[in-house]
């Protein structure tokens, strides 16, 4: 027998669609790829009973419901496809939420955050620094730039900056428009402490490194 790719991918969905069925006979709620087979079967089927267009995308949303299917599957399928055979040829159905999520069904990745509020950067060492914007067009700042080597033309005790960062959120920054003198708050960085890239004033470890960077900060016009 001679099958065409077609003919061989039915016969693999109805293969996972049976699966799918002998789970849930034996209450084991479904998978992904076991629902997408289900429901995927199910409308082929549906389609070659002579059913329309409209009572295939009816059909889909009785096949299967949230309690079903694991955690977070009825959110995966917000949109499902399969090319069927009709009377009048092959379509593709496309059907809408064909399992509609239950209540409290998470969200595959969503963040849930921890109840109360978290304090960032907590026992770390903060350093207050008044900053100047010397040029003539605002400055964004990142919140994890090392501050020590941001633009030059924002004036301040640049090596009280050394090996610190902005003490802000992840993602965050400050924003410095010319001639706008600004405090702000600064915390050493955490982790190996090791600096690469930005202006490349540091290149390294930051412990031990600060007369270098300080020789490279002059020499670039970074600071007097």
């Amino acid at each position: 027998m001679h099958l065409t790719p077609t003919e061989l991918e039915r016969l693999t969905i109805y293969t996972a669609a049976d699966l799918a069925r002998r789970y849930l006979s034996k209450g084991i709620r479904l998978a992904h790829p076991e629902a997408v087979a289900l429901l995927a079967d199910e409308l082929l089927t549906f389609a070659r009973l002579g059913h329309t267009h409209s009572a295939i995308i009816s059909h889909a949303s009785t096949i299967l419901t949230a309690a079903q299917v694991e955690p977070g599957v009825a959110h995966m399928l917000k949109t499902f496809s399969v090319e069927v055979s009709m009377a009048e040829g092959t379509k593709l159905i496309t059907v809408f939420d064909p399992i509609a999520p239950a209540p409290d069904d998470p969200i595959p990745g969503e963040v849930i955050p921890a109840s109360g509020e978290i304090e960032i950067n907590a026992g770390r060492a903060a350093r207050s620094l008044m900053v100047l914007n010397t040029g003539d067009r605002t400055i964004q700042v990142r919140s994890h730039a090392h501050f020590f080597e941001v633009n030059p033309a924002l004036s301040f005790d640049r090596e009280a900056a050394f090996g610190m960062r902005l003490d802000r959120p992840s993602g965050g920054g400050e924003r410095f428009d010319p001639g706008i003198e600004k405090e702000v708050v600064l915390v050493p960085y955490g982790g190996k402490r090791i600096v690469h890239g930005f202006a490349g004033l540091t290149e390294g470890p930051i412990e031990g490194g600060l007369a270098a960077a300080l020789k490279t900060a002059k020499a670039r016009g970074y600071m007097e």
